[in-house]
C-alpha cells in the first residue's frame, strides 16, 4: 500500500513517529472502524481517526442534530440541526479528509444488526449512554472476536476501558446500574466529551498499530474535577453470561502491541 504526495504531507508528523512511521499508518489506512454513537463520545472519535487516516469509518446512530448537542459535539454546526447525525458527521469527516471513507448508518445498534455491523470492521468503538445498546455491541464484538473500545461520560467525571475476548464488557458491568442516568438527566461539562473520546480515538491508533500498551482488561477513570486519572484491571467473571466458562469466547484479532 502505497501514500499519494498529499497524504504523505498530510501524515507528516505521524511518519516521523518511531512507533507508527510508514507501516503504522498504512495500518491505518487499512483499517476499518465501527463507531456506535455519533454523540458526544462518537463525534471527538470520529474526527481524531479520521484525521488520523483511518481509512473507512461507520458511524451508526439513529438520532438527529439538536441545538442542545452542540454543547459538547463538536462535529456539528448550528446549520446541522434536524439533520440526522450521521449524515451531518459524514460530510464533516469527508471534508476534514477526503481519503476516508465514511459510510453513514441511520439506525439503532439492536440485536438485529449488531453482528453484521461488527463482523465487517476491524475495530468497535461504543459512545452510547444506552446500557441495552452497550450490551448488545459487547456481545456482538465477543462473537465475532472483535476488540472493543468503551467510553463513557457523566457530570465531570469519564471512562475509557479496552475489552478483547475476556474480560468482556459485561464483566465490568452485568447488568444495568439501578441508578444508571443520562446525561440529559445530569448533565456533563462539554470539554469532558472531548477528552474521553479523544482517549478512545488514542486507544484505537495504538490498537490498530500496535504502538505501546493498551488499555486492554483495564479502565481508566478521569475526574475532571479534582484534574486526577487512576486506572483499575477489570477482572474476568468466570459466571458471566457472554464470555464466561459456559459460553464460549475467542480472542479477537485486532493487534493491540
Amino acid at each position: 500500500m502505497t501514500f499519494s504526495d498529499a497524504e504523505v504531507e498530510r501524515y507528516a508528523r505521524h511518519l516521523v513517529l518511531r512507533e507508527l512511521g510508514g507501516p503504522g499508518q498504512q495500518k491505518l489506512k487499512a483499517a476499518h472502524v465501527l463507531i456506535v454513537g455519533a454523540g458526544g463520545l462518537g463525534a471527538p472519535a470520529a474526527l481524531y481517526l479520521a484525521a488520523a487516516g483511518v481509512g473507512r469509518l461507520t458511524l451508526v446512530d439513529p438520532d438527529v442534530v439538536d441545538v442542545s448537542n452542540l454543547q459538547r459535539q463538536v462535529i456539528y454546526a448550528e446549520a446541522d440541526v434536524g439533520r440526522p447525525k450521521v449524515e451531518a458527521a459524514a460530510e464533516r469527516l469527508s471534508g476534514l479528509n477526503p481519503f476516508v471513507r465514511v459510510d453513514a448508518v441511520q439506525a439503532a445498534l439492536d440485536e438485529g444488526n449488531a453482528r453484521a455491523l461488527t463482523a465487517n470492521c476491524d475495530l468497535v468503538l461504543d459512545g452510547t449512554d444506552d446500557f441495552g445498546v452497550r450490551f448488545c455491541v459487547n456481545a456482538a464484538c465477543v462473537a465475532e472476536r472483535k476488540t472493543l473500545v468503551s467510553g463513557a461520560i457523566g457530570r465531570w467525571t469519564g471512562q475509557v476501558g479496552v475489552f478483547e475476548g475476556r474480560p468482556c464488557y459485561r464483566c465490568l458491568v452485568p447488568d444495568t446500574p439501578p441508578d444508571a442516568e443520562t446525561c440529559a438527566a445530569v448533565g456533563v461539562v462539554g470539554a469532558l466529551a472531548g477528552v474521553v473520546g479523544s482517549m478512545m480515538a488514542l486507544e484505537a491508533v495504538k490498537l490498530i498499530t500496535g504502538a505501546g500498551r493498551s488499555l486492554t482488561g483495564r479502565l481508566m477513570i478521569y475526574d475532571a474535577l479534582a484534574a486526577e486519572t487512576r486506572t483499575v484491571r477489570v477482572g474476568a467473571d468466570p459466571d458471566c453470561e457472554v464470555c464466561g466458562s459456559r459460553t464460549t469466547a475467542h480472542p479477537p484479532t485486532t493487534s493491540t502491541g
